[in-house]
């Protein structure tokens, strides 16, 4: 799923910069992953960013951990969406 390879990635680099000011875009390519993904996708490819940005989360300090903790928490308000 090039989509959901393509979103973690970008995930993963927001994470590790933890720039605050970068949060909608974060928010926007788990958005654009829910819009592009087929239904059956979607829920699984939630739990796949969930559990990489619980594992930068693990790793990370400061403002990186604070990024991960926002990014976790958008995922899991879509989870309960989906």
């Amino acid at each position: 799923m090039a989509g959901l390879a393509e979103c973690q990635s970008l995930l993963r680099l927001l994470i590790a910069r933890g720039d605050p000011k970068a949060i909608p875009l974060a928010k926007g390519a788990i958005d654009q992953f829910l819009n592009t993904a087929p239904v059956s996708m979607r829920g699984r490819g939630l739990r796949v960013l969930q559990r990489d940005a619980l594992d930068q989360h693990d790793v990370a300090v400061g403002v990186q951990r604070s990024f991960a903790e926002t990014v976790d928490a958008y995922i899991e308000c879509k989870l309960t969406e989906e």
